[in-house]
């Protein structure tokens, strides 16, 4: 399989090399972890010549002896030389039982540099103080970004390679397969034989039906907003009542295993987060064509969905704003620097124009303000706010309509 750097990520790898943290390398499954870590290593090996590096692999069989803690503990500790760097990589940790323990000892011994990657449901953001008692640096990954899709294709016109991008989407692993079905089957199996049985196995869940329902729920209505209770209501239907809160607790697992990003709501005007209602985006949107078919391709909400997990993977925090009883995509936040943005798949028509503007011309302050669509040209600007086609903003372009050849 083609290979290219995820720069973005191995930077922030670089940045914590030799701190005392145990580096934890998070995300949906089949995003790339175990590449990022074996470029690490490659880094590693580069710089770092006389470094003792120890890899373990518990994908690979030779490593089967090692899983328990108490004998993965012993291997490394065999494997340690005095008088240098020394790295321990250990890839698909869940898979050793009592895993934690074996870290946990290794780090208090403050003898390695330790990075780790696992199971998106056995390495959760939320548990990650509860499993290692000293600190740990999280490195999040994401499926491929369409900046990193233009580099894999090696890709020229960005707004045809958008078009594709749309279709095909960041999980790598697809890009091997011919036929675009084959493509979608491949998507599929991650979703349900990754995801979801990571869930079932973590959490010991009896209903895998409701499981599929609340999922496929989520998926049919990414940017729309949501809750338990109006889940619970709407799957309820004739069968037999569905407890909102067994609904909660499984969109809280499919969250915690990245497959999906909750965005809660934010007031702009009385600067306040609203408790009630998020929305839920995938970390791939192409799980939505896998799971439920191509027939209502929906472009609109799709461009939301890459644009909502662009944003997190830029580092903002990203919220729904609500203004006047109307709605804008997202408010986007980092420091002091905040975003207003729509999203739109065609505002050539005036009445659409009208009403992707008409909310942001209402926001009285005057951080930027920006429309997000399939313009296919250069950047313009309507009273104030930035309207760009989707594809140059994502690989951070804004090149005005002047300039362009």
């Amino acid at each position: 399989m083609k290979l290219i750097e995820r720069n973005l990520y191995l930077g922030r790898l670089i940045e914590a090399k030799g701190t005392p943290d145990i580096k934890v390398i998070t995300g949906v499954r089949r995003c790339g972890k175990s590449k990022l870590l074996e470029s690490f290593i490659s880094y590693a090996q580069k710089n770092d010549p006389e470094a003792n590096i120890i890899h373990v692999n518990f994908s690979l069989p030779e490593y089967d002896r090692l899983l328990t803690c108490r004998a993965l503990y012993d291997y490394i500790s065999d494997k340690y030389q005095e008088g240098t760097a020394n790295y321990v990589m250990i890839d698909e940790v869940q898979m050793c039982k009592d895993f934690e323990k074996a870290i946990n000892w290794l780090h208090a011994e403050e003898r390695y540099d330790i990075y780790i990657t696992g199971s998106n449901a056995f390495l959760l953001s939320s548990d990650l103080a509860t499993l290692f008692t000293g600190r740990t640096f999280e490195v999040k990954v994401y499926p491929f970004s369409f900046t990193e899709f233009v580099k894999y294709f090696e890709l020229d016109n960005a707004y045809d390679a958008f078009d594709r991008y749309i279709i095909e989407g960041g999980l790598s692993g697809s890009y091997l397969y011919r036929r675009q079905e084959a493509k979608y089957d491949y998507i599929a199996d991650i979703f349900d034989t990754l995801i979801v049985r990571d869930i079932r196995q973590k959490y010991k869940i009896r209903n895998a039906s409701l499981m599929d329902q609340i999922s496929e729920y989520l998926m049919d209505n990414i940017s729309n907003l949501s809750s338990a209770r109006n889940i619970a209501d709407t799957l309820t239907g004739n069968r037999n009542n569905i407890n909102h809160r067994t609904v909660s607790a499984y969109m809280e697992y499919l969250c915690q295993a990245f497959a999906f990003y909750r965005v809660r709501r934010y007031d702009i005007r009385g600067k306040k987060y609203l408790t009630s209602n998020n929305k839920y985006y995938l970390s791939d949107h192409t799980f939505r064509y896998a799971k439920l078919g191509t027939r209502n391709m929906d472009y609109g909400r799709v461009l939301e969905n890459i644009v909502a997990i662009e944003l997190i993977r830029r580092g903002y925090e990203v919220y729904a704003g609500m203004l006047y009883k109307k709605e804008i995509d997202f408010v986007a936040m980092k420091r002091s620097e905040k975003l207003y943005i729509q999203v739109s798949d065609n505002i050539t028509d005036e009445k659409t124009l009208e009403r992707e503007t008409s909310p942001l011309l209402k926001i009285r302050d005057a951080y930027p303000k920006l429309i997000l669509a399939r313009t296919r040209h250069g950047m313009t600007d309507y009273e104030g706010i930035q309207i760009i086609d989707v594809a140059d903003w994502l690989l951070s372009r804004k090149t005005p309509a002047a300039e362009q050849p």
